[in-house]
């Protein structure tokens, strides 16, 4: 191994090892900046027999929207359990008086459990106030859609 490549290779290590080489410059580590992440529900609503939701989770001027679908109340005591559904949902999200998130519409089988459904996020100015709805449906059910308004206050 040649002298230089000896010298590299001790010079990795140390650095690796948090020494520093004399006449090395380290760089000042920034402090970590805290950020919370805020999640916002609107009221639940039926559809399609089931209950819904739809929520935004708010990270700084990130939002990312998502819908549940749960159980209506509790199965019957001694009854059949639920029986599975095909559901078609909707979501959309866009700032108000300004650009839309998205929508995204997908299929989605309900047994038992609450479902998220994802898909709609994106980046909004301080102040923006996002809309969003999420609407469910299945054969004899046409959607009800659930809305929510939130304000991203940065």
């Amino acid at each position: 191994m040649s002298r230089l490549a000896l010298l590299v290779a001790g010079a990795a290590g140390l650095t690796a090892l948090g020494v520093a080489p004399a006449g090395a410059a380290t760089a000042p580590q920034a402090a970590a900046a805290t950020v919370t992440t805020t999640t916002t529900c609107g009221n639940s609503g039926l559809q399609a027999g089931l209950a819904t939701k739809v929520c935004a989770e708010i990270t700084g001027t990130s939002v990312v929207i998502y819908g549940q679908v749960g159980l209506a109340g509790p199965p019957s005591p001694g009854g059949p359990a639920p029986q599975p559904k095909q559901l078609i949902t909707t979501l959309s999200a866009d700032v108000v008086g300004g650009a839309s998130l998205g929508t995204v519409n997908q299929g989605a089988n309900f047994t038992a459990s609450t479902i998220r459904v994802d898909g709609v996020n994106g980046t909004v100015p301080c102040g923006s106030t996002v809309h969003a709805t999420f609407a469910v449906a299945t054969f004899p059910w046409s959607p009800n859609p659930v809305s929510l308004n939130v304000q991203v206050a940065c």
